[in-house]
């Protein structure tokens, strides 16, 4: 039985091509709830995952520059911060 290319998979790749990779992020491009477990089976496989926290400003940027994303205009987008992962080279 083949394994099937999956949200994982996917969500491996893109994270394995160099790129960052937030909750919302990975809800809107990949259709991922649990970036937690995600991240845990990533780790797993003996990837080396580091975090940092972001101001959500520059996740709605990045994310604009594959969807449209918008923002209601009372959010203090500057001032909420998220975390962003990575896989560490």
């Amino acid at each position: 039985m083949t394994k099937s290319y999956g949200k994982s998979l996917a969500l491996k790749e893109y994270l394995l091509k160099g790129n960052k990779i937030s909750f919302i992020e990975a809800g809107i491009l990949f259709g991922i709830g649990n970036l937690w477990n995600e991240i845990r089976l990533i780790k797993n496989d003996g990837f080396i995952v580091k975090s940092q926290k972001v101001p959500m400003a520059l996740i709605i940027r990045r994310l604009n520059k594959r969807v449209t994303c918008t923002t209601p205009d009372n959010l203090p987008t500057r001032e909420i911060n998220m975390i962003e992962y990575w896989i560490s080279e």
